[in-house]
């Protein structure tokens, strides 16, 4: 890995956004040579003082993933493209559908095209979501499982992530997708109440405020720390046997919302209370979900090193040390 990417040219769309950030600073680190694009929206999490670290050393071009005329150009000559640009909150891909297909459907088509046209050999690795699976039937849940989203973000996504296993089938482009669960760390958006409980509750937490837990708080989730989720994609976009594959992510100590939000209490002095689901969020909720990664572990030698209560602690630190929340 260390060698993998030195003066390789690398692209990551939402480069400026919580994992973007946390993967092109690393990436330098590398010795690559990384070209962040990026719409610069803040509702999608887009903040400059994420890449501070390497700003000067990573160039960066303001531009939506929708625009193919400028996709066409900047896909030319990157050896490796990291697709991370996405809408990710499931509750606005309801409120707006045809938004969300834009970004999450239409615009990765868009690359692969431009991709097909003007440099067919870049290696694609696209960020999919565990939300295709859709209300688990089985746990823990292997790429095996049935796809039957349950929102118009996981059709969406669905629908990207095959269009990627079938440029590469088609057209020999080398793609892999990698399906993430709910990832937290440093650089994650804290602004937006829509983008899943994990950034809520943080936010909640360091604001002193109390965490409100929708339902009993027992629904199991896994959760991987953005250091271990950089370190997927940065294999994933390395190793030429992993490509045309999907896999999930995932971590092996699965937690209920209640030890999640436990952590933050013990962390954070804050308190929480269980109210009722919403209506509109019951109808999308996915109950129990754990993934299994043993197909990415062993293709791959990837492990999650970081458990929640460590990643939670980092987090609070980082927030803290700037003055955030």
């Amino acid at each position: 890995m260390d060698s993998s990417y030195t003066g390789r040219r690398v692209l990551v769309t939402g480069g400026i956004g919580f994992i973007g950030s946390n993967l092109a600073i690393r990436l330098v680190e590398l010795g690559a040579d990384v070209l962040l694009v990026d719409s610069m929206l803040p509702a999608y999490g887009a903040d400059l003082s994420n890449i501070e670290p390497v700003r000067e050393r990573v160039r960066v071009n303001y531009s939506d993933i929708r625009d193919s005329h400028s996709l066409a150009y900047l896909v030319q000559d990157e050896d490796v493209i990291f697709s991370l640009a996405g809408q990710v909150s499931h509750s606005e891909s309801m409120a707006d559908p045809m938004t969300d297909l834009e970004i999450n459907c239409a615009a990765q088509l868009s690359l692969l095209e431009c991709c097909r046209r003007h440099n067919s050999k870049a290696r694609i690795v696209f960020a999919s979501t565990r939300q295709l699976y859709g209300r688990p039937k089985s746990l823990p849940v292997t790429e095996d499982h049935p796809l039957d989203p349950v929102d118009v973000n996981g059709i969406n996504n669905l629908a990207a992530e095959m269009y990627y296993s079938l440029y590469h089938q088609v057209y020999g482009i080398p793609t892999v997708s990698l399906r993430l669960t709910n990832t937290f760390g440093p650089r994650m958006d804290l602004r937006s109440p829509n983008k899943g409980f994990a950034g809520v509750f943080i936010r909640q937490a360091l604001a002193g405020q109390t965490i409100r837990v929708f339902g009993d708080g027992n629904q199991r989730r896994d959760f991987n720390h953005v250091d271990d989720v950089v370190e997927a994609l940065l294999l994933a976009g390395a190793k030429d046997d992993l490509i045309g594959r999907v896999f999930n992510l995932g971590h092996p100590q699965p937690h209920s919302l209640n030890e999640f939000v436990a952590c933050l209490e013990r962390l954070t002095g804050c308190t929480h209370e269980h109210v009722p689901f919403p209506a509109d969020a019951e109808m999308i909720d996915i109950g129990d979900y754990y993934g299994d990664f043993d197909r990415f572990s062993k293709a791959a030698g990837w492990n999650p090193a970081i458990g929640l209560e460590q990643g939670l602690e980092d987090t609070i630190a980082w927030f803290r040390q700037r003055n955030i929340g």
